[in-house]
C-alpha cells in the first residue's frame, strides 16, 4: 500500500470514529432509562464447590407436580469467594444445567435472600474466542483487504449499538436515523474495502439507490397491509416497558427490513462492481460490453444471495415458523398473520433491493469505467504508474 494510501484510510477511520462520537452524543441527548431507575448489577464468578442440593416435590394434583431443585455453592468473585444459590424445576421446559465445579457463571446479588444468584453461563468468552479465529482467518486471507473490512464492519456494528439504539430510545425519528446509518455503513464499508476510486463511487451510487427503492417499498408494503407494528412478543414488550420514549413500532419494522437489506444490496454492488472492474482491466472496453458483462455477473449473484438471504431469514425465524404453523388451523390465517406477513416482507423487500441494484450497478459502474480511461494500455507507464487503490497516477519529475 503507498504512503497516499495509508494517509487515506487514516482519515477515513478518524472521521468515521468522529461521527460515531458526535453521532452518540446526539443520539443519546435526553434519553431516559427505565421509569424506575433499577438495573440489576450482574457479576461473573468461577463455581469453586457444590456444597449442597435440595430436592422438593410440588405436588399440584393428583396426577400432575413438579420438581425445584435448589443448588448451594460457593464461586470466586474477583478476591472474594460468595455463596450463591441455583434454582432449576422442571416445570420449566427449558432450564439452565446444575452448575459444576469450574463453570463460569453470571450473578446477581438478592438483597431478600442475603446472598448471590445464579441467573446463567458465562458465553460471551467463548463466543469471543471464535471470533479472534475468524478474524485472524479474514486477515490470514484477505491481508490487508480482510483487515480493512473487520474494521469496517466494527464501525457498523457500533453504529448500531452506539448510535441507532439510543437514537430510538431517545424518541428520535426512528427513518431518518435508519437512512442515517444506512447511509454511514454503505460510505464507510465501500471506502474502507475498496479505496477512493471509480468501484467504490459506482457501488456507492447503486447502493444508494437500491436502499431507498427498498425503503419507498417497505413504507408503501406497511401501509397497504395495515401492520399495527406489533407481530410478536418482544414487540408488545416495548409497549409495557416504562420507557420515557415508546418507539413507533411500525417504524421499527421499517428499520429492520431495510436495515437487512441493505446489507445484501452492499454485497451485490460490491461483487458487481469488482468483477467488472476486472474485465474492464482484461481490456473489453465500451459501455455496451461492461453493462452486459455486469449484467452477467448480477444473475449469478442473484442466483446465490436469493438462496442465501431466504434461507437467513428462515433459520432465524424458525422457532416463529414453527409455532404459527402448529397453532394455525389454516392456510389462510396462516399467511395473513402478521408474524408472517412482516418475515415474508423482510425476504421479499430486501430480495428485491438487491434485484434493483444490479441493473443500476452494472449501469453506473459502466459508465464510470467507459469514461475514466483506466484500463492497462491507455496510459503511458513511462508517465504513470499504476496503484491499485487510485488508479493511475502521474510520475513526479
Amino acid at each position: 500500500m503507498k504512503l497516499t494510501g495509508r494517509v487515506f484510510y487514516a482519515v477515513v477511520v478518524l472521521v468515521s470514529a468522529l461521527f460515531l462520537f458526535v453521532g452518540n452524543r446526539v443520539a443519546a441527548a435526553g434519553r431516559v432509562g427505565l421509569a424506575d431507575g433499577y438495573a440489576p448489577v450482574y457479576h461473573t464468578a468461577v463455581v469453586t464447590q457444590v456444597v449442597e442440593r435440595v430436592e422438593l416435590f410440588h405436588e399440584i394434583g393428583p396426577d400432575f407436580g413438579f420438581t425445584n431443585v435448589y443448588v448451594f455453592f460457593t464461586a470466586r468473585l474477583g478476591e472474594n469467594v460468595v455463596v450463591a444459590e441455583q434454582s432449576v424445576s422442571d416445570f420449566v421446559a427449558s432450564v439452565e444445567r446444575e452448575v459444576a465445579v469450574g463453570d463460569h457463571v453470571l450473578l446477581v446479588y438478592d438483597e431478600f435472600l442475603g446472598h448471590y444468584v445464579f441467573t446463567g453461563y458465562v458465553r460471551v468468552n467463548y463466543i469471543m474466542w471464535l471470533g479472534a479465529v475468524f478474524f485472524a482467518l479474514v486477515v490470514a486471507f484477505g491481508r490487508a483487504k480482510g483487515l480493512r473490512a473487520i474494521v469496517s464492519l466494527g464501525f457498523t456494528c457500533i453504529a448500531i449499538f452506539w448510535v441507532f439504539v439510543p437514537a430510538i430510545l431517545s424518541g428520535r425519528n426512528v427513518y431518518a436515523v435508519t437512512l442515517v446509518i444506512c447511509a454511514y455503513a454503505v460510505v464507510s464499508t465501500m471506502l474502507m474495502v475498496l479505496g477512493p476510486n471509480r468501484r467504490a463511487l459506482g457501488s456507492m451510487l447503486a447502493c444508494a439507490g437500491g436502499v431507498a427503492a427498498a425503503g419507498a417499498l417497505m413504507a408503501l408494503m406497511g401501509h397497504v397491509l395495515n401492520l399495527t407494528g406489533v407481530p410478536n412478543q418482544e414487540a408488545q414488550m416495548l409497549l409495557f416497558l416504562p420507557l420515557e420514549h415508546t418507539p413507533d413500532l411500525r417504524a421499527l419494522i421499517f428499520a429492520g427490513v431495510v436495515l437487512g437489506a441493505a446489507g445484501v444490496i452492499m454485497d451485490a454492488a460490491m461483487s458487481i462492481a469488482s468483477s467488472m472492474w476486472e474485465v474492464r482491466q482484461a481490456g473489453v472496453s465500451g459501455f455496451r460490453a461492461l453493462f452486459s458483462s455486469g449484467l452477467n455477473v448480477g444473475r449469478d449473484v442473484l442466483g446465490a444471495n436469493l438462496n442465501t438471504f431466504i434461507l437467513a431469514y428462515i433459520g432465524s425465524s424458525l422457532s416463529l415458523v414453527l409455532i404459527v404453523l402448529a397453532t394455525s388451523a389454516s392456510a389462510t390465517e396462516l399467511f395473513n398473520s402478521e408474524m408472517i406477513a412482516v418475515e415474508l416482507l423482510r425476504a421479499l423487500v430486501g430480495s428485491l433491493g438487491m434485484l434493483l441494484t444490479i441493473p443500476l450497478t452494472a449501469a453506473v459502474c459502466g459508465r464510470l469505467y467507459v469514461s475514466s480511461g483506466d484500463e492497462h494500455g491507455n496510459r503511458d507507464t513511462a508517465e504513470y504508474y499504476y496503484d491499485e487503490h487510485f488508479g493511475y497516477i502521474k510520475k513526479e519529475e
